[in-house]
């Protein structure tokens, strides 16, 4: 009888396990995909820092240049002077050896 009795408790643990890991809601399935979201969320974040990094350099970059500051609005607006002329350049077929 105290066998049994030794056994039980161990099984009963083991099963108290098996159900936390194995629970849906719950268990290490939901907390991996946790740890996953959590990473992606990470990444973006690293990603959106650096971008904005990069436009408050632009940012700066262009306040205190007004040569650039024009250049930059003229370029984005697809804008010339009186007299000038736009010239757009497109990529060629990959498949050609011709210049475009």
């Amino acid at each position: 009888m105290a066998v049994k009795r030794f056994w039980l408790a161990p099984a009963l643990l083991a099963g108290a396990i098996l159900y936390a890991g194995l629970d849906p809601e719950a268990g290490l399935w939901s907390w991996w995909q946790l740890r996953q979201a959590l990473e992606d969320s990470r990444v973006r974040i690293h990603q959106r820092e650096r971008e904005n990094q990069a436009l408050s350099d632009a940012a700066r970059d262009l306040d205190g240049d007004p040569f650039a500051l024009e250049s930059a609005i003229r370029v984005d607006l697809g804008l010339s002077r009186p007299g000038e002329t736009i010239v757009y350049f497109t990529g060629g077929d990959a498949s050609s050896n011709r210049n475009p």
